[in-house]
């Protein structure tokens, strides 16, 4: 699963990442462990076509909830996205993008000192995970929700050797075709197919980014040297 990640990029940055006007990228400050339950920035399609930059919280509730559940769902298995209920509608018409500049994966089994490590891309460019969203409605009293889940697939090597998921990194060309409704989730799977290993490296951190308060650029020192 991906269970944390951070984005500390400046707005200037992301906005250039994504090709929009800076105006149009909400102002942010950098966080480096962002938790379930939080809120974090989700890039949707908006009705002319560009993109559109919000704040969401992460951890979807299915449209079709008659409660808010109390563990929403953080990740969602790509291989069966299209056809589990829960993701069904959002794999089909609501895709989106999740900013980041580095995830978090756990090595080892519970209990049993698992390790942390920081996985991203050489350098700590800026990418964006495959992510679905969904607005709950709360059936008693009409307030609206909008939360997201973040896709998972098949490890590469590098990262293949600390966990059995890893998030889905949309490539930058096929940004627009994976925001697009009318791209059905068929057409999708190379978007989907995990990152090569050799664009990415990781690095053990301090278990303290276990805890949800510990947000700072430390999250990030290694303990050891990049691989």
């Amino acid at each position: 699963m991906c269970g944390r990640f951070g984005l500390s990029a400046t707005p200037e940055a992301l906005a250039d990442f994504l090709e929009l006007d800076p105006e149009e990228v909400p102002r942010f400050s950098p966080r480096f462990n962002v938790a379930p339950g939080q809120q974090a920035l989700v890039v949707r399609p908006r009705r002319d076509g560009r993109m559109a930059v919000r704040p969401v919280r992460w951890g979807l509730v299915p449209a079709h909830s008659a409660a808010r559940p109390g563990r929403p769902l953080v990740n969602a298995r790509v291989e069966s996205a299209a056809t589990r209920p829960a993701f069904r509608d959002a794999m089909a018409r609501r895709r989106c993008l999740v900013p980041a500049d580095g995830f978090f994966e756990w090595q080892g089994r519970r209990g049993e000192g698992r390790r942390p490590w920081h996985v991203g891309l050489r350098g700590g460019a800026l990418f964006a995970m495959g992510g679905l969203w969904e607005r709950w409605r709360d059936p008693s009293g009409g307030d609206t929700l909008d939360t997201f889940a973040i896709l998972t697939t098949q490890p590469n090597a590098l990262v293949g050797a600390l966990h059995d998921r890893m998030p889905v990194i949309v490539p930058r060309s096929g940004f627009a075709r994976w925001l697009s409704r009318d791209a059905g989730p068929a057409g999708l799977d190379d978007l989907v197919a995990p990152l090569d290993s050799e664009l990415m490296e990781a690095w053990p951190v301090s278990p303290a980014v276990g805890n949800v308060r510990f947000d700072e650029p430390a999250c990030r020192e290694p303990l050891a040297p990049p691989r």
